[in-house]
């Protein structure tokens, strides 16, 4: 009988180096090598996997949905769902390394997604994640978490560098109109774009203002990645911009008034 995977460590600290702060703050994203274990990934990927399949209510083929239903199944929360998944989310080596990349005294969850790209599933335009988000500063950072290697045919997340400081298009949803507003914006402004592979273990954090994307899975698998939100632990609400903000401050925080901390149950302290 094969002996039960013993529980990976996730919560020591990872070296994380003045140069790749600093790297964070200039480019609006690090990639960092190494950030969790094979064996770890194997220990936590396979219930991620299960609850995404419990969970996902998107059913019709991939050539009949609109662009966003296209690029990924995605489920949130799934820290609610799940004790192992709870386990993993508020792994305290993930959030040290946010509140590190930050420079802030701690971070709290926003919450986390799953985004898995189906095979033939199509591409993810570009877009800024806080534009969904009311949220008081900028001082917020998303861990993309793959749960193995994503080569370029699976559509791994590409950077547009330094992109963070740019004030333009952050109004747009993910669409067709952001993909192709926001490209021809990034091609005037000459930013390099960062369309480098995955390797097993490797993470990226990015800004809640760097402009990303990602290509579609043109491979015969899927493209399996846990996202964690972190937002500084003195978060303030603001009041919502548009109806996704609205909808946002409903289900994560609807204890909190505008102007309040953003220190509600689904969104707790996670370091230190």
């Amino acid at each position: 009988m094969t002996a039960p995977l013993s529980r990976p460590d996730i919560d020591t600290p990872y070296t994380l180096t003045e140069d790749r702060i600093d790297s964070f703050r200039k480019n609006g994203y690090v990639k960092l090598k190494d950030v969790l274990s094979p064996e770890t990934l194997a220990y936590y990927g396979p219930e991620i996997t299960a609850r995404v399949t419990e969970l996902n209510r998107e059913t019709r083929p991939v050539e009949e949905r609109d662009t966003y239903h296209k690029a990924f199944l995605q489920v949130t929360n799934l820290w609610q769902k799940s004790d192992l998944i709870r386990e993993f989310v508020h792994s305290k080596r993930l959030g040290r390394i946010a509140t590190e990349l930050l420079g802030t005294r701690g971070v709290r969850m926003y919450h986390d997604q799953a985004l898995y790209k189906e095979p033939a599933g199509g591409f993810t335009p570009w877009h800024v994640d806080q534009q969904y988000w009311p949220l008081s500063s900028e001082k917020t950072v998303t861990a993309w978490i793959p749960l193995h290697p994503v080569p370029l045919e699976m559509g791994p997340l590409e950077f547009s560098v330094g992109s963070q400081k740019i004030k333009f298009g952050r109004e747009f949803a993910i669409s067709d109109e952001s993909e192709r507003e926001i490209d021809r914006y990034l091609k005037l402004s000459n930013l390099p774009i960062d369309r480098s592979p995955f390797d097993l273990g490797e993470v990226s954090f990015h800004y809640g203002f760097t402009f990303h994307r990602a290509g579609p899975n043109t491979t015969e698998k899927p493209r399996e990645v846990m996202t964690i939100i972190y937002m500084d632990r003195d978060m303030k609400l603001v009041e919502p911009r548009n109806d996704a903000q609205r909808r946002d401050w409903e289900a994560w925080c609807p204890e909190v008034e505008a102007g309040e901390i953003i220190d509600a149950p689904l969104t707790p302290v996670l370091y230190p």
